[in-house]
């Protein structure tokens, strides 16, 4: 048993009584220095959209654009309907000729949806179709005209909401 003891004491003794307290220095050493600089990669220029890419977003651009006047050109008139409807009862003519209004401008809205479901379709297989370059142009030009017509939606839609909240009076 002293054996046991003694043999991993006399082990520890050697580790310690090796090294005489020097130790060698945690200072940086010539060859770990850095030297030089470090230049970013410079950014690609994403190419410009393709011909076919671009005639297909100025015709969805275009339908959603005649969408969003036939919306203006009728929001006059339901402004004006849903403002006589303003608090009469639900089915009463006034409403009704109302309701009418709102469908119309509704369906006007619609189309508009359905040129931002081309536009959404056009950006997808555009990301799927892109190289791995930052973007390219047919990503960006869709995201713009994507943009643009979910503007006018957004504007559309806090019309309809206004003219409802009308008729909920």
């Amino acid at each position: 048993m002293r054996a046991a003891i003694l043999i991993p004491l006399a082990l520890l003794g050697a580790c310690s009584s090796a090294s005489n307290g020097k130790f060698p220095s945690l200072a940086t050493r010539p060859g770990e220095r850095v030297a030089g600089t470090i230049e970013p990669a410079p950014t690609p220029v994403p190419p410009p959209a393709t011909a076919a890419t671009g005639s297909r977003i100025a015709q969805v651009r275009a339908a959603a654009l005649d969408a969003h006047r036939k919306f203006e050109s009728e929001r006059g008139s339901a402004d004006s309907l849903s403002r006589a409807a303003q608090g009469s009862a639900v089915a009463n003519e006034a409403w009704s000729v109302a309701q009418v209004a709102l469908a119309s401008l509704e369906s006007a809205r619609s189309q508009a949806m359905v040129a931002m479901a081309d536009l959404d379709t056009l950006y997808v297989s555009a990301k799927d179709a892109a190289v791995a370059t930052g973007g390219s142009g047919d990503v960006d030009a869709i995201a713009a005209a994507r943009a643009e017509v979910a503007s006018w939606i957004a504007a559309e839609d806090a019309t309809l909401a206004a003219y409802r909240g009308r008729l909920r009076e």
